[in-house]
């Protein structure tokens, strides 16, 4: 029973140590961003790409070679920028990128051509290749751009996309394919970058001055559709001016012409003589002119804001001075009634103060309205002072 769990041990170490040497022996990982290619010496080459990871290898008997399926850079920049000669012969200096890669598939292919191999410096045989047709397409395709093609984006990006083309075209002899070409910067001589720079500064003025032009023809084509506007608006504003002042009229003075009588009324009297044709004839006029149904057209319509007005002034001067006329005489028959009664009650109030009882009345009101100072000293031996003997004072105011 002890000697069992080190048994299952040791073979436990022994299986894992087998596995380990045959991994080590037999398996070979091809790493990201590389394409495997493998190689019997019994079948030749496989003409299949293996993909990233592990795979079967018998030592001396199978081999097999990682190449990169990432994008590679050809870079042409500072002291290796690109010395190209222009159109119009001039020399430039161009930093220029390339990104290129394998073509998907095609790494057997570049194994069977022997442009796998490495130099010293690990750099591929096809890199080599690929560098050498890179230089010889660009120079030849951007020899076509003139000096101030450079700073003129649409030209450039045109011959950049015919480089590409060329250049895919040449290296899909060596089973590679760019991404793209890149023109990062030029470089011209100094004293001829300033004649550049006065070139695009030319460019540039002939450019506003285009756009100015366009601005102008716009802004003339505006200018006189304002004009063509305006001219409208006030056409308009005189047709509507004309109809509201003929609207304003039928409404004002009425559809009746009364000739030189100006009389208030005098459009009521002659609606009044009309034949029920010429009102329905009158009505219809109204309808147009104002817009407005016809079995709308009221009396007041076809006799006018000013006749109506007119007989309504006519009428309240009329009437007030009626009534002017009945509240004078009522007022003045109301004032001699008054001065009637005043004048009675005047004569018996001086008939009922002159009698016997009116003269006591008066005296003895005047008795009594009577102020004797506050402070009296009575000298009387009559028993009751005189001061309040208001008979005899109303005797003596009597007369007796």
């Amino acid at each position: 029973m002890t000697k069992s769990p080190i048994r299952i041990s040791r073979y436990f170490v022994i299986i894992v140590g087998v596995v380990l040497i045959a991994r080590a022996s037999f398996l070979t990982r091809v790493p990201p961003g590389s394409v495997g290619v493998r190689y019997s010496n019994a079948g030749g080459l496989l003409e299949e790409d293996l993909a990233p990871g592990w795979h079967w290898e018998i030592p001396g008997l199978q081999r097999i070679s990682a190449l990169p399926s990432r994008y590679l850079f050809l870079n042409y920049t500072g002291e290796n920028a690109l010395s190209i000669r222009t159109k119009d012969n001039n020399t430039v200096s161009v930093d220029i990128s390339v990104p290129y890669q394998i073509v998907p598939g095609s790494a057997w292919k570049v194994m069977d051509e022997g442009n796998h191999l490495e130099d010293a410096n690990g750099v591929f045989r096809f890199e080599r290749f690929a560098n050498r047709t890179a230089i010889s397409v660009l120079r030849e395709n951007l020899a076509q751009l003139k000096s101030a093609d450079f700073y003129n984006t649409d030209r450039r990006l045109e011959v950049s996309a015919s480089s590409l083309k060329h250049l895919n075209e040449s290296l899909a002899k060596l089973n590679l394919q760019a991404r793209d070409v890149l023109i990062r910067a030029s470089y011209f001589r100094p004293e001829y970058e300033q004649q550049l720079a006065q070139i695009q500064l030319n460019e540039q003025q002939k450019l506003l001055d285009g756009a100015k032009r366009v601005v102008s023809d716009v802004q003339q084509k505006l200018d006189n559709y304002s004009q063509k506007t305006s001219a409208q608006v006030a056409a308009k504003t005189q047709d509507w001016n004309r109809k509201i002042a003929d609207l304003n009229r039928g409404y004002q003075v009425g559809f009746l012409d009364t000739s030189e009588d100006r009389s208030p009324g005098a459009a009521r009297r002659l609606m009044a003589e009309l034949s029920e044709e010429d009102t329905a004839r009158l009505r219809t006029e109204a309808a147009i002119l104002t817009g407005i149904g016809e079995e709308l057209i009221l009396e007041a319509h076809l006799l006018g804001i000013k006749n109506v007005e007119a007989e309504t002034t006519e009428y309240s001067r009329r009437v007030r001075a009626q009534a002017d006329g009945v509240s004078a005489r009522l007022t003045a028959e109301g004032a001699a009634m008054v001065a009637k009664v005043n004048g009675a009650y005047e004569s018996k109030l001086n008939t009922l103060l002159g009698s016997p009882g009116g003269r006591a009345y008066v005296a003895y009101v005047a008795a009594g309205k009577i102020r004797f100072d506050e402070n009296l000293t009575f000298h009387s031996g009559e028993g009751v002072p005189s001061v309040l003997r208001l008979r005899d004072f109303a005797t003596q105011f009597m007369g007796r």
